[in-house]
């Protein structure tokens, strides 16, 4: 590892420390934000553009070194910009912390990995540079998947930096839209599992999958089309 990944792994090191010793994440509490849901709001009429500013790197920074509280920060967005300002804080701030992580992730780890699991890579990076968006926007799509993880595993394949930040933000915009709204209700949520319900995850589920079949079966069409035209058209039969 070179003098540069060090000074990132140590830098990343110190940030997670940071973050520990200050008992950052009773901030990212549910009941916290909501007893203090008042106090915030009233900071927010006062700076509205601070507060905007101070919750879009926080939100960005939470997600790009990959600290929980992501889902609490959205529920918060909602609270106190209301739906279309806290989704559009939401969504490019997750975008961005998405991006970043990725971009971290694949510095540090992967070359490392393409290098020593080349041979069993191989099948899932031709997969990803088919389909890769695809597989990308379904699993973006449905809120199950960690964050995190989808980040530095999507690092370490060959999907291109561009494409994963725009297919990111689009298959997170309406769940994040969906948090936000509910987010307008704070004071009725006592946890996560309040927003997502089974019925809502299956159909976000189903939602998800949707492109990547409905690609396979034009494919799987055209295909049959074709085998139909060349039995049609038998060259041996042409009449010169």
């Amino acid at each position: 590892m070179n003098k540069k990944k060090i000074a990132l792994v140590s830098l990343f090191i110190a940030l997670i420390a940071l973050f520990l010793s200050f008992d950052i994440a009773q901030y990212l509490d549910l009941a916290y934000v909501k007893s203090q849901q008042e106090a915030i709001n009233h900071y927010y009429a006062q700076s509205p553009v601070r507060t905007g500013l101070i919750f879009f790197i926080s939100y960005i920074l939470i997600t790009g070194i990959s600290l929980p509280g992501a889902g609490i920060l959205t529920l918060a967005a909602g609270a106190i910009f209301g739906i279309v300002w806290g989704t559009i804080l939401v969504s490019f701030g997750s975008m961005f912390g998405a991006t970043m992580a990725f971009l971290i992730a694949r510095y540090l780890f992967h070359d490392y990995v393409q290098t020593k699991f080349k041979k069993y890579l191989e099948p899932i990076n031709h997969g990803i540079r088919k389909e890769g968006d695809l597989y990308l926007f379904t699993i973006r799509f449905v809120p199950i998947f960690p964050f995190f993880i989808i980040n530095n595993l999507m690092a370490l394949t060959p999907i291109k930096t561009l494409n994963f930040a725009l297919v990111s933000q689009i298959g997170m915009l309406i769940p994040t839209i969906i948090f936000v709204n509910a987010g307008t209700q704070l004071a009725k949520i006592e946890s996560i599992g309040d927003v997502l319900s089974p019925e809502l995850i299956f159909s976000f589920a189903l939602l998800g999958i949707f492109p990547l079949v409905a690609k396979k079966i034009l494919v799987y069409i055209r295909k049959k089309r074709h085998e139909s035209l060349d039995d049609f058209i038998d060259p041996e039969n042409d009449v010169e």
